[in-house]
């Protein structure tokens, strides 16, 4: 059975979603998700693109163990050098450059022949030859370029060094038949093909992305580019979960597996989605809300005789867990550290500390205990967000015939700092008090509620994105008072404000 690499860029073009940038921890901590999920390669960033990103790759390279650590690189010769700084110190390194090859970008774009970007993607493959041994050269908009012509470039890249060569649907034009056939042209007509691996880099304008990526897999490819969620430019790009499930489940007809595993496909969306702040839409496969829920009565019915009926995968072999947590009010340290190791969090024994006094708050407020709820409470502890102001105290009065007001007690430095606000409502009040202390000037962009498990006890998860002085930052606070979590969300981004501004 063949192994087909998972090459992830969530990092890169997963980040180029709008309103997705993420900081050099963010990164490394999804970088590190990555490294347990399984992945072959880790598309780390664009090194040339932002200090940030090169910052971003060169810290993945020296701290994430595991996968290929890959930066991008378009066929421009300091791009290659910026590629090579970021990536050196890595174990395992790759560096991924690329050109144009369609008629319509060479005319309207880069305004030059089909000679000279040969010559250049040539040239460029091969000085990125001299630096690593690992080089992949993606032909850009592969899957509207002349077929004869794009076979030429491939052939010639191999020739220079290249031992990958990655055929993107940039524009997401293709078709799973044509697509395939496309890869199957490639393989037989390229001379030179045995020495390199053929991936795939598909996005999903016609939400084909992860069809055209199997069917290339069928075709003789054997590397699909991806991201968590299908995040990326534009619709998005090939799913990560979509596909390595696909072929999992579906061996008989694919004769071909991931080194994937899978039991931490949940964990890394819910990581992804936390920190971009993009929520995946409750019917996504695989990683929605809905995925595994079933309300049709003849669907129950089937499902309580055999799971096979209307399941075809699993919960657990994704990382869902069906079963409540034997955990409450009665449990103890070592009980609660157990099953964070379970869950894959490492924690320093102040973290612990911290997470455990949450954790037998909340057992006191709610009856059943979620390996969900659990996530949610040491969130703080795992991003180690500088706490440059902490909620102290909070209490609202509101009704519907009286205007909503908040008193906020926070702790700036040593000092409590108490203010009393009105507002449409309360969590207007509590942001306007939340405001008058801090003195912060941030808009606030996004607010977005959700509930983290079910049953009126459940806690309530609150995101926000604020804007102050070009800076862009989310936040996150959890709590089974809404209000309360509304305000540590506010918080918790203004802390990140500060820290950027130091």
């Amino acid at each position: 059975m063949r192994i087909i690499k998972i090459f992830d860029t969530t990092l890169r073009d997963g980040e180029q979603s709008p309103g997705a940038s993420m900081n050099v921890e963010e990164k490394v901590q999804v970088a590190r998700q990555l490294a347990r999920l399984g992945v072959d390669i880790i598309e780390a960033g664009f090194a040339i693109s932002s200090p940030g990103d090169f910052e971003a790759i060169k810290t993945i390279g020296a701290e994430v163990e595991g996968p290929i650590i890959c930066s991008l690189a378009r066929a421009k010769e300091e791009d290659i050098k910026r590629a090579w700084e970021a990536v050196k110190d890595a174990p395992k390194k790759r560096i991924h450059t690329f050109h144009s090859t369609s008629d319509i970008h060479l005319k309207y774009q880069f305004r030059i022949s089909r000679e000279e970007a040969m010559k250049r993607s040539v040239e460029m493959v091969r000085l990125a030859r001299s630096f690593v041994e690992d080089v992949e050269f993606s032909p850009m908009d592969a899957s509207r370029t002349d077929i004869n012509y794009l076979c030429e470039v491939i052939e010639a890249v191999i020739d220079a060094g290249a031992s990958t060569v990655n055929i993107p649907d940039t524009v997401g034009y293709g078709i799973p038949v044509e697509f395939g056939a496309l890869i199957k042209a490639i393989h037989d007509r390229v001379k030179n093909i045995d020495k390199a691996v053929i991936s795939v880099h598909c996005h999903n304008d016609l939400g084909l992305a992860v069809a055209n990526s199997l069917s290339a897999a069928l075709n003789g490819a054997g590397q699909v580019e991806c991201t968590i969620n299908g995040i990326g430019e534009r619709a998005g790009n090939c799913s990560l979960e979509e596909v390595v499930m696909a072929l999992r489940i579906r061996r008989d007809v694919f004769n071909a597996d991931t080194n994937i595993k899978t039991e931490e496909i949940m964990r890394s969306s819910k990581l992804v989605t936390k920190i971009t702040g993009i929520s995946v839409q409750p019917n996504k496969a695989i990683v929605g809300a809905n995925a595994f829920a079933h309300e049709s009565g003849i669907h129950q019915d089937g499902l309580l005789k055999e799971k096979c009926t209307y399941e075809i995968i699993k919960p657990e072999t994704v990382g869902l867990y069906k079963t409540k947590l034997v955990l409450g009010k009665h449990s103890g340290r070592h009980a609660f550290k157990t099953r964070l190791d379970e869950l894959g969090y490492k924690l320093s024994d102040e973290e612990l500390n911290i997470a455990f006094d949450r954790f037998k708050k909340l057992a006191d407020q709610k009856k059943d205990i979620f390996d969900e709820d659990i996530e949610a409470l040491i969130s703080e502890e795992v991003e180690k967000i500088p706490e440059a102001y902490s909620l102290a105290d909070l209490n609202i009065v509101t009704g519907m015939s009286q205007k909503p007001t908040a008193t906020i007690k926070i702790k700036v430095g040593k000092d409590i700092i108490e203010k009393t606000e009105q507002g449409d409502g309360p969590v207007d009040a509590a942001y306007k008090a939340i405001a008058s202390i801090t003195n912060t000037k941030s808009t606030l962009l996004k607010f977005e509620v959700k509930s983290i498990t079910g049953g009126t006890d459940a806690l309530g998860e609150v995101m926000v994105s604020l804007e102050e002085g070009g800076r862009f930052v989310r936040g996150h606070g959890a709590d089974t008072d809404i209000i309360v979590a509304a305000a540590k969300a506010y918080i918790n981004a203004l802390n990140k404000l500060a820290t950027r501004k130091k």
